[in-house]
């Protein structure tokens, strides 16, 4: 997402027309994850003004469509990848494949997503988060689909929710994340040079930061190793998100201090009467 409806006026400029949006949000951040595209696969155009609006290192994660991971489950879906695919070709290789898969997708089916990986384009980034417990539980199935995922140079993108549960929820943003997001351990192992991560914190900024502590000693431990991570930050209302994902970044840095700054956002006017 690049807009939010808390964001303009704070972190974007205010009443800005759809075409100069996602520019004003890579001020912000150097990437972005893709939900919409998993109720549709937009245009090529509009994705040709995407690639235009950011710089050639900006990294798009788009999820795959509805159809593919969830209503077809991976199978028989040359049709709707073949036009996903064309879709999102002006990105080149800064499109990152996201293949979010249902609670239900277990380790009975690891063998029909290591067919599905296998005819993707070998040129194209790809990531898969999966939310059945027992990848996460049972050594044997965390192992087998770790196998499919390495073969296939596939990164598996944790979702870290642990903080979030960690505790009752105190608004209805919580509570609605509760009622929606996966409860899962946390992983934090990478299986390749470019590891994905997803984070969900708090209301709270100060539960929110304490509990990505982790994860800034393991990204920088990851640029040590010569790896190139990809780190999405959330709260239940999202109200915050750019200024925290900088604020991460900066504690990312203060531990690898040659790690490149984020780009300066472009000055958000006051609002004014006249």
């Amino acid at each position: 997402m690049w807009t939010h409806k808390e964001w303009p006026g704070r972190f974007l400029p205010q009443s800005l027309p759809a075409t100069e949006r996602l520019r004003a949000y890579a001020g912000w951040c150097n990437a972005v994850e893709g939900n919409t595209t998993f109720y549709a696969t937009p245009a090529r155009k509009t994705v040709a003004t995407w690639a235009k609006q950011t710089d050639s290192d900006f990294r798009f994660m788009l999820k795959l469509p509805k159809a593919v991971t969830h209503e077809r489950r991976l199978a028989g879906v040359e049709t709707e990848m073949r036009a996903f695919l064309d879709a999102v070709e002006p990105l080149g290789e800064r499109a990152v494949l996201w293949t979010q898969l249902p609670g239900s997708f277990g380790p009975t089916e690891v063998d029909a997503l290591s067919r599905f990986l296998r005819r993707l384009p070998a040129d194209r980034r790809r990531v898969v988060e999966v939310r059945h417990p027992a990848f996460f539980t049972d050594a044997d199935s965390t192992s087998r689909l770790e196998e499919a995922l390495a073969h296939a140079n596939t990164e598996w993108a944790p979702f870290d929710t642990t903080v979030l549960f960690r505790s009752p929820p105190t608004s209805e943003a919580e509570q609605d994340a509760w009622a929606k997001k996966p409860r899962l351990p946390r992983r934090t192992r990478a299986l390749t040079d470019q590891p994905v991560v997803r984070y969900l914190g708090r209301d709270s900024v100060e539960e929110t930061v304490e509990g990505w502590e982790p994860w800034a000693e393991e990204v920088a431990g990851w640029l040590r190793e010569g790896r190139s991570p990809t780190i999405f930050l959330h709260t239940p209302d999202n109200a915050d998100a750019p200024e925290l994902a900088r604020r991460f970044h900066d504690d990312v840095r203060t531990l690898v201090p040659d790690l490149d700054p984020l780009p300066d956002p472009e000055p958000v006017e006051p609002a004014t009467l006249f």
